[in-house]
C-alpha cells in the first residue's frame, strides 16, 4: 500500500523544455505532470480525476472537435459530477490538445479505444499502436509509459515497450481502468489501483503517479498479471450476470418465479449471492471476455466458462422479443395481420446508475427483432439524445404520448424515472389487449393483472 505523496517523491516534477511546438501550452506557465492520451470516457474521467486531485493535466485527443467542445467545458457524454469537476478546474490544471507536445510531461498515460471486430469478434488493437509509436518518438530517458487501455495479456510487452526500445531503462506499467459508469469520478478515488511493470522502477513511477488519485495501490509482479486483473474482473461479471440469466430462463420454463428462488436462496447464506436476471452491456463487459479469449491461443488454452457465459447473456434481447412475440399472439387470437405498436422503455445499455451509453445494449438487436416481426417501434429514454435514437432507426418520444394506441411496451432497463412512472396512467391509453414485458422488475409489481386487457410478463417470471 501506498499512501498519498507528492506527484514524484525526491525532486519537483520535471518541467517540459522550452520548445516553440510547445508555446500553445504554457499558458501562465504550469507545465503538465501528466499526458493523458485518448478523451473517451476512461481518459476523461481519469484526467479530471487527476487535476481535481491537484495534478497539472494535459489531455490529448486526435478528434479535433472533441477538444474545442472540452476546451469549452462541453462533456458529451453522461457521467454524474464530470462536467461540474471540470468546470470547476482553474484553467491552467487541466488543459486539452489535438497535437501532441514535441517533449512529453513525465509521465504519461495511453487511454485509447480498443475494440472489437464485430464480425471477427478480434481486438482491434491499431489505435494503441499508432499512439504507443507516436508517444515511443517522442519518449525520453525517464519518462513513464502507463497503459491503461483494456488489451489482451501480453500487449503491453508486444505492442508498446518496442516503442521504447530506443531507450536504456524504459519505464512502462499497465494499471487497468475499473471504475462503473455512474460512480466513475467515485471510484477512481475508492478503487485500489492495481500496477504491474516491467521493473521495480517501473513500479515505484507508477504508485507515485497514482497515489496523487488513490490512497492504495496494489502491485503485481509483471505487465501480464495486470492486464489479466482486468479481464478476469469483468469475465466474472459476466459469468455471475450469465448465471443469474440461465436461473431466470430455467424458472419461466418451470412455472416458477427468479426473483422468489433468487431472494430465498441469498437469505443469509454464507456464499456468494446469484444475481438477478437482466441485459449485460456496456463497453467492458460485452468486449473484455473477448480480449480475455483472444489472449490464449498463444498459451494453448481455450477458456470454457468465459465464451458460454458471453453466448448466453448475447442470447437474451432475442429471447426478450420471442417470449413478447408469442404473448402478443396469443392475445391477438383470430385477429387479422395488423402492424401494432410497441413502446421500447430503455435504449442505454442500463438505467442505473443512469447512462446514455449505447455500447453493447440490448436495444439494437430488440429493435431490429421487433421490426422483423411486423412491429411499428417507438422508444423512451431518459438520456439518450433523439438523434442517437435516430441513428438506431426509432424515434423518441415522451412516455405519453408512445404509450397512446400502442399495443405493447419493453422495459429494457431499470432506469429510477420507470420505477417512480404512474403506470396505471400510461396504461390506460393503450389499445386492447396490450402485452407489457418488464425485464428488470421496475412496474410489474405496481401493475400485476389489475388493468383489464393488459398482460404483465417480468423476465424470469413463468
Amino acid at each position: 500500500m501506498v499512501t498519498k505523496a507528492r506527484l514524484w517523491s525526491g525532486s519537483p516534477a520535471r518541467r517540459l523544455t522550452s520548445d516553440a511546438s510547445d508555446a500553445d501550452l504554457d499558458g501562465a506557465g504550469a507545465r503538465p505532470d501528466v499526458l493523458v492520451v485518448g478523451l473517451g470516457y476512461v481518459g476523461l474521467t481519469l484526467a479530471v480525476g487527476l487535476a481535481c486531485a491537484g495534478v497539472h493535466v494535459l489531455g490529448y485527443e486526435i478528434d479535433g472537435s472533441r477538444i474545442d467542445r472540452l476546451s469549452e467545458g462541453v462533456v458529451t457524454f453522461c457521467e454524474p459530477g464530470l462536467a461540474e469537476a471540470l468546470g470547476a478546474l482553474p484553467s491552467q490544471q487541466l488543459r486539452f490538445n489535438a497535437e501532441l507536445p514535441d517533449h512529453l510531461p513525465p509521465a504519461t498515460i495511453l487511454c485509447v479505444g480498443t475494440p472489437i471486430d464485430p464480425v471477427s469478434l478480434e481486438p482491434r488493437l491499431e489505435a494503441l499502436e499508432a499512439a504507443a509509436t507516436a508517444i515511443g518518438q517522442r519518449a525520453c530517458e525517464g519518462d513513464l509509459i502507463v497503459v491503461r487501455s483494456t488489451v489482451p495479456v501480453g500487449t503491453t510487452r508486444r505492442v508498446v515497450l518496442p516503442k521504447l526500445s530506443h531507450l536504456c531503462h524504459p519505464k512502462l506499467a499497465f494499471s487497468p481502468e475499473r471504475t462503473i459508469q455512474g460512480r466513475a469520478l467515485q471510484e477512481l478515488r475508492e478503487l485500489p489501483q492495481v500496477i504491474g511493470g516491467i521493473d521495480g522502477a517501473s513500479c515505484d513511477a507508477t504508485c507515485a503517479l497514482f497515489a496523487a488519485l488513490c490512497d492504495k495501490q496494489v502491485r503485481v509482479s509483471s505487465l501480464e498479471a495486470a492486464e489479466l486483473v482486468k479481464l478476469v474482473n469483468n469475465a466474472h461479471t459476466d459469468t455471475l450476470y450469465a448465471f443469474g440469466n440461465e436461473v431466470a430462463l430455467i424458472a419461466e420454463q418451470l412455472g416458477l418465479d427468479a426473483r422468489e428462488v433468487r431472494r430465498a436462496a441469498n437469505v443469509d447464506y454464507p456464499r456468494p449471492d446469484i444475481a438477478g436476471p437482466g441485459f449485460v452491456g456496456g463497453g467492458c463487459l460485452t468486449k473484455d471476455p473477448y480480449l480475455l479469449m483472444a489472449s490464449m491461443p498463444r498459451a494453448g488454452y481455450m477458456p470454457q466458462m468465459v465464451p458460454a457465459a458471453r453466448r448466453l447473456n448475447e442470447s437474451l434481447p432475442r429471447h426478450v422479443v420471442e417470449r413478447f412475440c408469442a404473448a402478443v399472439q396469443e392475445a391477438d387470437g383470430d385477429r387479422g395481420p395488423t402492424r401494432p405498436t410497441v413502446v421500447v422503455c430503455g435504449l442505454a445499455y442500463k438505467g442505473n446508475p443512469p447512462t446514455d451509453d449505447l455500447r453493447g445494449s440490448a436495444a439494437p438487436l430488440v429493435l431490429e427483432c421487433l421490426r422483423g416481426q411486423g412491429f411499428d417501434v417507438v422508444a423512451h429514454d431518459h438520456l439518450v439524445t433523439a438523434s442517437a435514437a435516430a441513428a438506431l432507426g426509432v424515434p423518441l418520444m415522451s412516455l405519453d404520448d408512445a404509450f397512446v394506441g400502442a399495443r405493447g411496451a419493453i422495459f429494457l432497463t431499470d432506469h429510477p424515472g420507470y420505477r417512480e412512472l404512474d403506470i396505471g396512467r400510461v396504461v390506460s391509453t393503450m389499445e386492447r389487449p396490450a402485452v407489457i414485458l418488464d425485464c428488470w422488475g421496475v412496474v410489474d409489481d405496481r401493475l400485476g393483472d389489475q388493468v383489464p386487457g393488459v398482460r404483465c410478463l417480468r423476465l424470469g417470471r413463468g
